[in-house]
């Protein structure tokens, strides 16, 4: 199978999940189409798992998955990347109306051990309330035992480092960081390709039929790093927001000038904030995302109107 010759962006139907936590943000911020009466966590915007398949929704490519692409037109789309099964990147809208689980991600060496897939991550905060904030690492070094006790006594909270939030935001959360987002949050999360999950706190919440999370407590303190002590929100003072050996976010603030999203032969993936994007030749309204293909013959990026920001989602070199 082949593609046809390169010339715009690829964009992908999202795939929506309800959660226990979810709101309906991605509907009156983004105007995405939510299912009536759902609570509406999770927009999966780029994914290439066994499980859930991003598929593209319009032109000539139309009705392609992301691992199609990933597996037979490797160079083409994504250019000169390092080799894995499947594209290795995971992105996210969060729409968290309610506080998630306390959870860890577990470490390379310790996912292995324990059957799971490590998961290193950023969230850029898209829009928070006054009161929103987050829980990363610990407010001061903890042991184990410590946290177990806590754990037992229902004060688990008091050892978390919570931190306020605004608009504009970024935090690197590496595997390891115990962490949980807060109520009040709508977060881009640009994550590695990896689904595995800890939870070893959901303040005693239940669902609709009464019933309470699974929890993995053995497998979380096996996997926390309990020397990580009040991580620190990144600069955003840069265009380049983070950057690591899996990915690199920038954000850009553009005019009607009109910018090369990335050199030919590299993909990049852009996803509007604010404004209206034109990229491509294409418009992009804050929300939508799409795939610039390693081959594509147009490449510019401006604001179609006064101004846009925009999100912009590499792999390193």
């Amino acid at each position: 199978m082949s593609l046809p010759q390169v010339s715009g962006l690829l964009r992908f139907e999202p795939l929506l999940f309800e959660r226990v936590w979810g709101g309906r943000k991605l509907e009156s911020y983004y105007e995405k189409a939510l299912p009536a009466g759902k609570r509406i966590g999770e927009s999966w915007e780029v994914v290439d798992r066994a499980e859930a398949q991003s598929i593209v929704c319009d032109g000539s490519w139309r009705g392609r998955s992301l691992h199609d692409l990933w597996v037979n037109e490797r160079e083409p789309v994504f250019g000169s990347v390092p080799d894995a099964p499947r594209f290795p990147l995971l992105i996210k809208l969060l729409d968290c109306r309610d506080r998630l689980s306390l959870q860890v991600h577990p470490p390379a060496g310790i996912a292995e051990e324990l059957g799971g897939e490590p998961k290193t991550e950023c969230w850029y905060v898209a829009q928070a309330e006054s009161h929103a904030d987050l829980y990363l690492g610990w407010r001061e070094k903890t042991s184990p035992l410590r946290f177990q006790t806590a754990l037992k006594e229902g004060h688990a909270e008091e050892l978390i480092h919570r931190v306020q939030v605004k608009a504009g935001d970024v935090f690197f959360i590496p595997s390891g960081r115990i962490h949980a987002i807060g109520g009040g949050n709508l977060i881009v999360e640009v994550q590695q390709n990896s689904d595995t999950t800890y939870r070893v706190f959901d303040w005693n919440r239940a669902d609709e039929n009464g019933m309470t999370r699974q929890l993995h407590i053995e497998q979380a303190l096996a996997s926390i790093d309990f020397a990580d002590v009040r991580p620190r929100a990144l600069s955003s003072q840069c265009e380049t927001l983070v950057t690591n050996e899996l990915f690199q976010l920038d954000r850009w603030h553009l005019s009607s000038s009109p910018r090369e999203l990335e050199t030919s032969g590299r993909f990049a993936i852009v996803l509007c904030l604010d404004g209206l994007l034109l990229c491509a030749r294409t418009e992009l309204r804050p929300g939508q995302l799409a795939l610039l293909p390693a081959q594509a013959t147009q490449r510019d990026v401006c604001a179609a109107e006064a101004s846009a920001t925009l999100l912009r989602i590499t792999i390193p070199s």
